[in-house]
């Protein structure tokens, strides 16, 4: 075991007596991390199960990822944008080439290029689009997130996000998930510029739309003149089983969100990427980061691509999500408490039949006494979401840690659902 002075005890009492209280952890402190695995400040070893919400898909301290952010830190950190540095261009050249777009625009955080590209969105409507000054929309799906700004939640239909905190951004509706004739509705509104979507709805629980879905929003957009934003934010890079989510339906959006992965579990990278006429609109002055492009960021970013395409991640996540799958499917037959389990690739969910309950609660912190890590979501979800590089044994004990935990939690609750 590592000599660590801080415990779990005195890491616990520090942040809950100076740190806002923003959060409601599962009460483990990680002192260090390697591949799928976490350790606490005594050394217990346990299964992450979360990957920092989907940020270290290539897996914890990957060691190319140390070399690269450990030279480039060494080298050159920080320029701005009032200059040019010497990796932003090859950085932007790499993501062009690997997803297929013309252009890119740097930031850091999911949250601020998700806002950059509705910013985009807006401003392709009045100058390409030719809507009225100040009255274009953007669509969201209800159920969407895409972070916690004043942006981000104007367009949320989450009343633990939004209350207290109006008022909101206007410009922003909201059509159900997953349902093509009420977004045809929407978007024949000529003030429309955009429909942001996520391929799969990750905080909302893993919630996966139809098959056939997405095909359907890129054909309602190019019918109507709308763009298509996705967001990959959770999903891309290879979590869903392919290297973007979007990639199962072969759909390209007109523009592409990106962030968690990008940074590899080092630093928050995050990007937007589209075609000349949505890119260009704007211009020098109108929008920008201090860090967003930054030498380390950008190096970081193309290591962390690299590995995926490397490794084949995407391809290993679909096995090892079947596998998991299938383990999954054996826990629904077998424990009534479970209502449901879904997902693709390495994003899955169980769902407790007993909504509004603490049970999905107590089930990760059981999880939490056998060694894995997990997170519920919406009360009655639990999202498992390893890094892509858990191996087939790992997978197997995850698997079994599940139904343990599962036998000593109360019956209760009736009916089983399976989503592959």
């Amino acid at each position: 075991m590592p000599n660590n002075p801080m415990t779990t005890a005195q890491a616990l009492h520090l942040e809950q007596t100076h740190g806002a209280q923003n959060y409601h952890p599962i009460p483990v402190v990680i002192s260090r991390a390697h591949g799928c695995s976490v350790w606490d400040p005594e050394g217990r070893e346990y299964l992450d199960f979360l990957s920092a919400y989907s940020a270290v898909n290539q897996g914890h301290t990957h060691p190319r990822l140390v070399k690269v952010i450990t030279e480039q830190a060494s080298t050159l950190t920080l320029t701005s944008r009032a200059f040019y540095n010497d990796k932003l261009g090859v950085y932007c050249e790499t993501m062009c080439r690997i997803f297929g777009y013309d252009r890119l625009l740097p930031m850091n955080t999911g949250v601020e290029a998700a806002e950059t590209s509705v910013k985009l969105a807006r401003r392709w409507a009045y100058e390409v689009k030719g809507v009225e000054a100040d009255k274009a929309e953007v669509i969201f799906p209800e159920g969407n997130f895409w972070g916690r700004s004043l942006g981000a939640i104007s367009a949320s239909s989450d009343p633990e996000s939004r209350g207290g905190f109006g008022p909101f951004v206007p410009g922003m509706r909201q059509v159900p998930y997953n349902d093509l004739q009420a977004l045809e509705e929407a978007l024949q509104n000529p003030r429309v510029a955009a429909f942001m979507v996520e391929p799969i709805q990750g905080e909302a629980g893993v919630v996966l739309p139809d098959p056939g879905y997405l095909q359907g929003v890129r054909q309602l957009c190019t019918r109507y003149q709308v763009l298509m934003i996705a967001d990959e934010i959770q999903t891309g890079l290879g979590r869903t089983g392919a290297l973007l989510a979007c990639d199962h339906e072969g759909v390209r959006p007109d523009l592409l969100v990106l962030a968690k992965a990008l940074g590899g579990g080092m630093l928050p990278v995050s990007a937007v990427l589209g075609s000349d006429e949505v890119m260009l609109r704007i211009r020098p002055g109108q929008h920008g980061s201090t860090f967003g492009g930054n030498p380390l960021a950008c190096a970081v970013a193309m290591e962390a691509v690299q590995i995926i395409l490397d490794e084949d991640l995407a391809t290993h996540a679909a096995n090892r999500g079947e596998q998991l799958h299938r383990g999954l499917m054996e826990l629904v037959t077998a424990f009534p408490v479970l209502q449901a389990t879904r997902g693709k690739g390495l994003l899955r969910a169980l769902v407790f039949g007993d909504e509004g309950s603490e049970t999905a609660w107590n089930f990760c912190m059981l999880l939490k006494d056998h060694g894995l890590l997990a997170k519920p979501t919406h009360g009655h979800i639990v999202r498992l979401a390893p890094p892509l590089v858990i191996n087939e044994q790992q997978t197997q004990q995850a698997i079994e840690i599940l139904a343990k935990c599962l036998s000593q939690l109360p019956i209760q609750g009736l009916g089983m659902q399976i989503q592959g």
